[in-house]
């Protein structure tokens, strides 16, 4: 297995560093081949902005989806952005790791998304019309591929203030990673950061072992696909009669479907909520700097 880890953190001696180097450590051994974008180490520029697109008519207003699109049609994009997309295509599984800060990822991170996921490459894909708007939701050109979450955050485990961890992280792992087509796998996700002890750390290296060890085994979340009958196409709006009682987030996850994985997970031995226990719940994160 090809294996990409998005990694943002600014200090390698961090909690975030070693687990990044369990990570690489972990799939190494197994067999799998593993590239680590380390996008401080890197100097990753985060700013989308008109620099990115030397070819451009520097006398024209910039815009930075067309001049998106056209750059990366051309093959004129910036050789940083052509490399990590290049990355993106090679990898059977890519891995975000980053500190939960300010109830979002590090904005290096989200320059990475901007600037990485251009026009043509990661939206802006296939087919608009009345019967069908674009690959997206389910569909595009990393259809296929999986990705996962791993994230530090200060909150509690406990349901408070901060609100749910999914709920949190959907922007995220629905809109940036389900839209291009990624197979979202559930997160991982370490609370209490900085005040973790040599036990904690301990159990929270054992608990991500395991998902490593299971990562192509283990199913992904179950939102419903744009395109597969459960929209309304070209409103986008979800049809009458799905999601009944349900409100918010919670109307683009797929319940029938949910049911069918978690059965397939509990007789494969792959529980979502055994693997829940000591990582990752629907919790309340707030920013921490572990």
């Amino acid at each position: 297995m090809k294996v990409l880890l998005v990694y943002a953190h600014p200090e390698p001696q961090s909690l975030n560093g070693s687990m990044r180097d369990f990570i690489v450590k972990r799939l190494s051994n197994a067999g799998h081949t593993v590239q680590v974008s380390d996008l401080y180490a890197m100097h990753w520029k985060a700013t989308l902005d008109a620099e990115d697109f030397p070819q451009r008519d520097a006398t024209q207003r910039f815009k930075p989806s067309p001049d998106s699109k056209r750059a990366y049609v051309e093959g004129t994009q910036s050789a940083d952005v052509a490399a990590e997309q290049a990355k993106l295509l090679w990898a059977d599984l890519v891995i975000f790791q980053f500190p939960m800060w300010w109830f979002s990822m590090p904005a290096i991170l989200k320059g990475w998304f901007e600037r990485v996921y251009a026009y043509g490459f990661a939206y802006g894909v296939g087919e608009h019309s009345d019967s069908r708007w674009g690959e997206r939701y389910g569909e595009g050109m990393l259809k296929g591929k999986r990705a996962m979450v791993v994230v530090t955050t200060g909150g509690w485990e406990e349901h408070g203030i901060n609100g749910p961890i999914d709920d949190v992280l959907f922007p995220i792992q629905h809109g940036m990673l389900f839209y291009p087509g990624f197979d979202v796998l559930p997160p991982f996700v370490v609370f209490r950061s900085g005040a973790m002890d040599a036990q904690r750390y301990d159990e929270t290296l054992h608990a991500l072992g395991a998902r490593l060890d299971s990562i192509m085994h283990t199913s992904p979340m179950a939102y419903r696909r744009q395109n597969h009958g459960d929209y309304n196409i070209p409103a986008l709006t979800l049809k009458s009669g799905l999601g009944s009682g349900k409100t918010g987030f919670a109307l683009h996850r797929d319940d029938v479907k949910a049911g069918r994985e978690k059965g397939s997970d509990a007789a494969s031995g792959n529980n979502l909520e055994r693997r829940r226990h000591i990582a990752f719940s629907t919790s309340a994160p707030i920013g921490a700097q572990a």
